[in-house]
């Protein structure tokens, strides 16, 4: 039987949609106390393995939010992105944040397209904001290229768009998506993690299970070394969150207690992104 599967979006629409996207991914990691509580599981999962020194392929950059964080941890930085518009926006970031001196270029660049660098030429790969989750089938090879050009027994620090998180955490919208497109349409996308057919254009994405994460991982050739969900008690009660965020010594204590939480194998599957590790030896 042919596969019926629509075909994944074209280099030009991922790009067309982060270009228009601009400012807003800028903000997309500050705008709320779960934002805010999810950037620092990212930094916190980060810090695990970025050493001072490291040459680093930073691969869908967006305007520079983990850039400086590398940049603050002694790395020297290959800033890549789909968008080109991204990229005018990491230059003006990051040399706001006075950390331009550790980035040592700038490319416009697909995942997909990593097989220009020679193996093994980084010691630390980072692929955070979830671009493994816009190339669809081509996932596993794209990771695979990954793998290759971080040097053995270094790390691929990487996330995906988390499929029953993002349902947990949307369950209303996905609701009301079920009323206009058809309540079928909703429960085939839980069971496949695919917005293509109901989403065919904007912010379309293969959304991951854990397992699916885990599979991709073996499928490409590597070992998961860590992982981490991104949110966990964040995406509660929302006051009650905010309320909290308006404590400095509560906040703090919180933010501990997520960082511990999300770590929880019970936790993987129930924040919006899956973060994870992976190596080749």
């Amino acid at each position: 039987m042919p596969d019926q599967r629509p075909a994944p979006p074209t280099d030009r629409q991922i790009r067309d949609y982060f270009d228009a996207y601009a400012d807003h991914e800028w903000e997309r990691l500050v705008h709320d106390p779960a934002a805010r509580a999810s950037l620092e599981v990212h930094r916190r999962f980060l810090d695990r393995f970025v050493r001072p020194g490291d040459r680093v392929l930073e691969i869908g950059a967006g305007p520079g939010r983990f850039t400086i964080e590398l940049v603050r941890r002694g790395a020297q930085v290959l800033v890549t992105d789909v968008s080109p518009v991204q990229l005018e926006l990491n230059a003006h970031y990051v040399a706001q944040a006075g950390a331009d001196h550790g980035v040592v270029d700038r490319r416009v660049l697909d995942i997909r397209d990593v097989v220009t660098f020679e193996p093994a030429s980084f010691d630390l790969v980072l692929a955070y904001g979830g671009p493994l989750s816009y190339v669809f089938e081509d996932a596993e090879p794209a990771l695979a290229g990954l793998l290759r050009v971080v040097r053995p027994g270094r790390e691929v620090v990487a996330s995906v768009m988390s499929l029953l998180g993002a349902w947990r955490a949307l369950f209303e919208l996905v609701h009301e998506e079920g009323k206009l497109l058809g309540h079928d349409a909703m429960d085939e996308v839980f069971r496949t993690g695919d917005l293509r057919p109901t989403q065919p254009e904007g912010h379309v994405c293969q959304m991951y299970r854990w397992i699916d994460v885990q599979r991709l991982v073996a499928a490409a050739g590597g070992d998961v070394v860590a992982a981490s969900s991104s949110n966990w008690a964040s995406l509660s009660h929302e006051p009650t969150i905010e309320a909290v965020a308006a404590d400095a010594h509560r906040w703090a204590v919180f933010l501990d207690q997520e960082v511990a939480a999300c770590a929880e194998p019970g936790a993987l599957d129930g924040g919006t992104h899956l973060l994870f590790a992976a190596t080749v030896q």
